[in-house]
């Protein structure tokens, strides 16, 4: 809009009118609260539904492809077998969210609050779940090579029969989570990762790097559980089926 133009929406509402349309120009070109208007537009590639509610909804199999979902409320909402590569769910919130057999390859998920959501089946293959609040998640059988947990916390989260090839759970805490029939080559980094009765009964950590004596010593093997050299099984192993596990 040239400077001729802005000048005759001044002359013809009236010099408050017009500023308060000159406002309302600058924020639709800016991209700024009026953006909000997308939080109604139904789910596709690149959608921008930023810091939107979308809780209680039934989205399942959405196209959601590279979309921008920060700070977005998918609370309790039905994603499962959606496709969400390369999305951006930073600070997004998936309490109790359905995300089975979903495609998020590569998605940002940095800081989302995931308790008790639920991502079985899916590929999270080189996704980014950095500072997430994720306790309680289900991980079964689930995709996720390549992909970051640092300084995640993953308490009591279930990795049963996952893929974690080159995963990092760098500052983690990984207390009572359970990895039995997991995947865990590449290497895997357990760099100062909490390990408080992990339960990693059965599980090859053979070539995981981070590792030391005291993260085992408090963790759950049994004598099928494979430990990178110099590391020995503890006395204590293995240790009774904790009460307070679904």
């Amino acid at each position: 809009m040239s400077g001729f133009q802005r000048l005759n929406i001044v002359r013809k509402t009236g010099c408050v009118a017009g500023v308060a349309a000159l406002a309302m120009i600058a924020v639709s070109f800016s991209g700024g609260p009026l953006v909000a208007a997308s939080c109604r537009t139904d789910a596709m590639a690149g959608i921008d539904w930023r810091e939107c509610n979308k809780r209680l909804l039934m989205l399942g199999g959405s196209n959601l492809d590279s979309a921008m979902l920060y700070g977005t409320d998918f609370t309790y909402t039905d994603l499962r077998g959606s496709s969400l590569k390369g999305a951006n769910l930073e600070k997004a919130k998936l309490i109790r969210t359905a995300l089975g057999e979903a495609n998020l390859q590569g998605a940002n998920l940095t800081k989302v609050e995931a308790y008790r959501s639920d991502f079985s089946a899916a590929d999270a293959t080189n996704a980014k779940f950095v500072n997430a609040e994720m306790q309680r998640t289900k991980f079964e059988n689930t995709k996720l090579d390549g992909t970051d947990f640092t300084k995640a916390e993953l308490g009591r989260a279930d990795f049963e029969g996952a893929s974690l090839n080159g995963s990092k759970f760098s500052l983690t805490n990984l207390s009572r989570a359970r990895f039995g029939g997991a995947k865990l080559g590449g290497p895997v980094d357990f760099t100062s990762a909490f390990l408080l009765l992990t339960r990693i009964e059965g599980v090859d950590l053979s070539t995981a790097t981070g590792l030391d004596q005291k993260q085992i010593d408090i963790a759950c093997g049994d004598a099928k559980t494979k430990l990178p050299n110099g590391l020995t099984a503890p006395a204590s192993w293995p240790c009774p089926e904790d009460p307070d596990d679904d």
